[in-house]
C-alpha cells in the first residue's frame, strides 16, 4: 500500500543508513549506561553490537522497501543474543527494555533528520508518524518472537546446567575417595572454607512447583545476602549450597518468617561445617532434616540442629512409634489431652524439673504445670525420675516425628 510521503520516508531511512556506523555504537553505549545487565565483556559486547545493527538494518529495509510487520522475523544475530541473555541468567525485562529504548532513540533520530530536510510541516508530521508506526510494529513483532526464544532457551539451558551441576555435586558427595583438588576442579569452586546446604522442596501436587522453588530461592538469597549455588534436581526439589570463608550464620528465624508467604514450600537446613568433609556432612544433615520434616508433615524451615536425634530415626518411624508406646503407655493417646500432657512433660524435663521455667516456656501458670506433671505420672504409673532418659527420648522423637499416628 503506497503512502503520500513514501519518498520522504525513504529519504529519512537513507540518511540514517548512511550514518549507521555511528548510530549503532551510540545506541549500544546508551544500553550499557541505562541497563546494568548490558555491561558485557568484549566478546559478548560484539554480539550485542551485531544484534543492534541487525535490528536497525531490518527497520531501515522496512522503511525503504515497504515490508509489512507480519513478514518480519527475528534477525539471527538478535536471536542469538537473546539466547545468550537467557544462558547468562540475565532478565528478560532488561532485554525488552533495551528494545523500547532503541525504538525511542531511532524515532528521535528520524525526527532530527526530518528537521534537517525541512519539508513542509504537514509532510514532516505525517512522515514522523509513519516512521514511528513502522518502528513500533517491527519492535512489537520482534519482541513476540524474542520472548519465545528467550523462554525456550532458559528452560533448555536450566535443564542442561542443572543436570550437570547435580551430577557434579552428587559425584563429590558420594565419592569418598575423591581428593580435595579433584573435587574443587569438578565443581569449579573452592571447598576450603565453610559450607552449609539448604534443601528446598514442594509436595507432590503443588501447582507450578518451579515458580515456588524460584521464589524460595529468592527469599533465601535475600536472607543470606551473598552468592549461592542452586541446583534444580527436579521440578519439586532444589539444592542450595552456601559457601563462606568464615562459619556461615544464616538467620533461620527471619527465613522462617519470610517463608510464610510460600506455604507449599519447605526448607531443610544442614549444620555448617568446614572443608570437603564438611561439604558432605552439611548435605547429609540437610537430608536428615528433610526426612524428619517429611515424616512429621512439617512445613517451613527445619534445622538439622533442632532435629538431629529424630533424623537418625526418621527411616524407622513405625519401630519408633512402637517403642514410644511401650515407654509412654497412655501418654501416647491421639487426643488433645494426651498431646498436651506429652508436651508439658517434655518441656518440664528439658527445663531440668523447674516448674517456673516450664510454665514460662508453655505460657501457663506454674500450678498448671504441677497438675499436668502429676497427671502424667498417674498415666505412666510411675514418677518421671524412673526411666527418665527413655521418657525424654520418646517424647522428643514424638514431637519431632509427629507421633503418634493412627
Amino acid at each position: 500500500m503506497a503512502h503520500d510521503n513514501d519518498a520522504l520516508v525513504r529519504a529519512v531511512a537513507g540518511r540514517i543508513k548512511a550514518d549507521l556506523d555511528r548510530l549503532t555504537p551510540a545506541m549500544t553505549t546508551m544500553f550499557a549506561e541505562m541497563i546494568p545487565e548490558f555491561r558485557h565483556d568484549d566478546e559478548i559486547r560484539r554480539l550485542m553490537v551485531a544484534s543492534t545493527e541487525a535490528n536497525l538494518t531490518a527497520i531501515l529495509d522496512m522503511l525503504t522497501l515497504g515490508i509489512a510487520p507480519d513478514d518480519v522475523t527475528v534477525p539471527p544475530a538478535a536471536a542469538e543474543y537473546a539466547r545468550l541473555f537467557a544462558q547468562r541468567e540475565l532478565s528478560l525485562e532488561a532485554l525488552l527494555r533495551a528494545y523500547r529504548l532503541g525504538e525511542h532513540m531511532f524515532v528521535q533520530r528520524a525526527i532530527a533528520v526530518l528537521a534537517e530536510l525541512a519539508p513542509p510541516t504537514e509532510d514532516a508530521l505525517a512522515s514522523a508518524a509513519r516512521v514511528a508506526d513502522v518502528v513500533n510494529g517491527y519492535i512489537d513483532q520482534v519482541i513476540e518472537g524474542l520472548i519465545d526464544i528467550f523462554e525456550s532457551e532458559r528452560r533448555r539451558w536450566d535443564a542442561r546446567t542443572d543436570a550437570a551441576r547435580a551430577a557434579q555435586v552428587r559425584a563429590v558427595l558420594d565419592a569418598d575417595d575423591l581428593d580435595l583438588a579433584s573435587a574443587e576442579q569438578m565443581l569449579s569452586a573452592s571447598l576450603r572454607g565453610w559450607h552449609q546446604f539448604v534443601l528446598l522442596w514442594t509436595p507432590p501436587g503443588t501447582a507450578d512447583p518451579v515458580t515456588a522453588l524460584r521464589a524460595g530461592t529468592g527469599v533465601l538469597a535475600a536472607v543470606w545476602g551473598r552468592a549461592q549455588m542452586a541446583v534444580e534436581v527436579d521440578e519439586h526439589t532444589r539444592w542450595i549450597w552456601l559457601a563462606s570463608t568464615a562459619r556461615p550464620v544464616l538467620d533461620t528465624v527471619r527465613l522462617a518468617t519470610e517463608l510464610r508467604v510460600l506455604p507449599n514450600l519447605s526448607m531443610a537446613v544442614g549444620d555448617p561445617a568446614p572443608g570437603l568433609d564438611g561439604f558432605r556432612q552439611s548435605f547429609r544433615d540437610a537430608q536428615l532434616a528433610r526426612a524428619v520434616a517429611v515424616a512429621a508433615r512439617a512445613r517451613g524451615v527445619t534445622r538439622h540442629a533442632d532435629v538431629a536425634l529424630a533424623g537418625l530415626l526418621a527411616d524407622r518411624v513405625p519401630d519408633v512409634q512402637r517403642w514410644a508406646e511401650r515407654v509412654l503407655g497412655g501418654l501416647m493417646g491421639e487426643d488433645e489431652t494426651a498431646a498436651r500432657l506429652r508436651e508439658t512433660v517434655r518441656v518440664f524435663l528439658d527445663a531440668r524439673g523447674s516448674y517456673t521455667d516450664a510454665a514460662a516456656r508453655l505460657h501457663v501458670h506454674k500450678n498448671t504445670v504441677h497438675y499436668r506433671v502429676r497427671r502424667a505420672e498417674e498415666v505412666l504409673g510411675h514418677p518421671l525420675t524412673e526411666h527418665r532418659l527413655d521418657i525424654e527420648v520418646a517424647l522428643l522423637a514424638c514431637a519431632q516425628l509427629g507421633l503418634p499416628r493412627s
